[in-house]
């Protein structure tokens, strides 16, 4: 199995908002827990990592909440490591309206959120193909 890691070189991006975002300041982590239940079920996850209740309230992380007609559809957990790099460290949402591409409109709205901002790169983990069409797209080579 190949495991290449990924980022995004939010310089290279123009991406602007496009969905109705919000920063969760106040986490409701029983309604964010479901959404990821939902999420995991839906994609047929064979395995998953679990979420843990303390992750959404942990010093140095956002979350991003995203809103279909006025109610949470979907969330961001990024993790930020300095002023500079960030983590996409989990997204979900629950696939209601599945034509909304809230997979790839959050990415590109979060690129311009932390563009804005001031950071540098946003790294994704692992370099899934859907990824790869972003603006600003990098897979990381050995150190």
């Amino acid at each position: 199995m190949t495991y290449q890691f990924a980022r995004i070189n939010l310089e290279k991006t123009t991406y602007k908002p496009t969905v109705d975002w919000f920063y969760i300041t106040q986490p409701n982590i029983a309604e964010l827990q479901d959404i990821y239940r939902i999420y995991c079920t839906y994609k047929h996850f064979a395995s998953v990592m679990p979420l843990f209740d303390s992750q959404f309230t942990e010093p140095g992380t956002d979350l991003i909440g995203y809103r279909d007609a006025g109610e949470l559809a979907a969330f961001s957990m990024i993790k930020r490591y300095d002023d500079k790099n960030l983590l996409a460290a989990q997204f979900a949402w629950n696939y209601r309206k599945p034509k909304l591409r809230l997979g790839i409109t959050s990415l590109q709205t979060e690129c311009a959120i932390y563009r804005e901002r001031g950071f540098q790169y946003l790294y994704l983990d692992q370099a899934h193909l859907y990824k790869q069409d972003l603006e600003g797209f990098e897979i990381l080579g050995p150190l």
